[in-house]
């Protein structure tokens, strides 16, 4: 007997299903569709070329251009199950047709948070550096081990970017009491003051901040908008924290900049990845690193397949998914994301 359950197309390459959703959950989305799923990297062509055509839904970030998408007439959702919007899509067919194009990188914005926080806290209190001293014999106990660090608590905080990293960002840095500034020219002031915070120009943020935390996406318009200039406005002492794309930040300038001492910085993100093994990044003091691992923790991508659970099934109830973040006309054509090697 064939199925009269939508089909769900599903290509979540670098993710597996088994990844992103709980048992209990992918039960329930099979229970809605009938699940056509790839896991072994990208799904082949000529099984794209089959299963379109029956497709509801697409989960993953299948190559969509308008050739493919016209021959997809039953096709209701995209669902991106990375933290961007890539330009492998075609968005001006997908509007005009009513075919929603999302992504789960909200899920994203917690564990990121927290993570900027404690970086911030391990560099302010030079916590890696002294762990290593200790290790190889070289502690330096009580005052001896903390000249040039100090408290966040009372700091004037900047934040480069106040979508979803930052907003969940800022209620972690409250019980600090900092004064907070933040710069996003997506965003009016009123936004921005609605949740404690004080609007202000990028070279105002970067100069008059202690803490500096880069929660800006990466736009056809602002890649390396934090050159060597911006970054020689930060000042002595202060800590930055790249948190999201490396493509916002002169990368080599920022790391010019820490090892010429002028301030401390931690970053969760690089210009390429995997990091080569030679990368003189490895070596550069005051500088705390993290392989790109902020977001990816188990509950956040259980939280992607609870969001796109969540978004398939109200949409089969003719609802407005609610959970996923929606391409916009006037933005999407400006996103850009890191692509290589897989790490997203």
């Amino acid at each position: 007997m064939v199925s009269d359950k939508p089909v769900i197309l599903s290509d979540p390459d670098p993710r597996t299903l088994d990844l992103i959703f709980t048992p209990a959950d992918l039960d329930a989305l099979k229970a809605l569709a009938t699940v056509i799923n790839h896991d072994a990297g990208r799904m082949p062509e000529d099984m794209v070329e089959e299963i379109l055509p029956k497709a509801s839904f697409v989960i993953g970030q299948t190559d969509l251009p308008r050739e493919r998408l016209e021959r997809a007439p039953h096709l209701r959702a995209i669902i991106n199950v990375e933290g961007n919007f890539r330009q492998n899509i075609d968005y001006d067919h997908c509007f005009r047709n009513g075919i929603r194009v999302m992504h789960t990188g909200p899920v994203f914005a917690q564990t990121v948070a927290e993570m900027a926080l404690g970086m911030a806290l391990a560099v302010s209190r030079g916590l890696a550096p002294a762990d290593r001293a200790f290790r190889e014999g070289r502690e330096l106990y009580q005052m001896d081990g903390n000249h040039g660090l100090g408290l966040m608590q009372g700091s004037p905080v900047g934040l480069i970017g106040f979508g979803d990293l930052g907003r969940a960002f800022r209620p972690l840095v409250a019980p600090f009491g900092c004064p907070v500034q933040v710069y996003d020219p997506w965003l009016p002031e009123h936004v921005i003051r609605a949740h404690d915070c004080t609007p202000a120009g990028l070279e105002e943020v970067l100069s008059n901040s202690r803490f500096i935390f880069v929660f800006a996406s990466v736009t056809a318009d602002n890649q390396g908008f934090i050159g060597r200039r911006e970054l020689e406005l930060i000042q002595p002492g202060a800590t930055f924290l790249l948190m999201s794309r490396a493509a916002v930040v002169d990368f080599d300038a920022m790391i010019d900049c820490v090892a010429q001492g002028r301030f401390q910085a931690a970053t969760d993100v690089f210009p390429d990845e995997p990091v080569a093994p030679d990368d003189p990044v490895r070596k550069v003091e005051g500088l705390l690193l993290s392989a790109h691992r902020a977001g990816a923790i188990d509950t956040a991508f259980w939280k992607m397949g609870e969001l796109v659970l969540g978004d398939i099934g109200l949409m089969l109830k003719g609802l407005p998914p609610v959970g996923c973040k929606r391409a916009e006309p006037e933005t999407v054509a400006r996103m850009r994301s890191m692509t290589s090697d897989g790490l997203k």
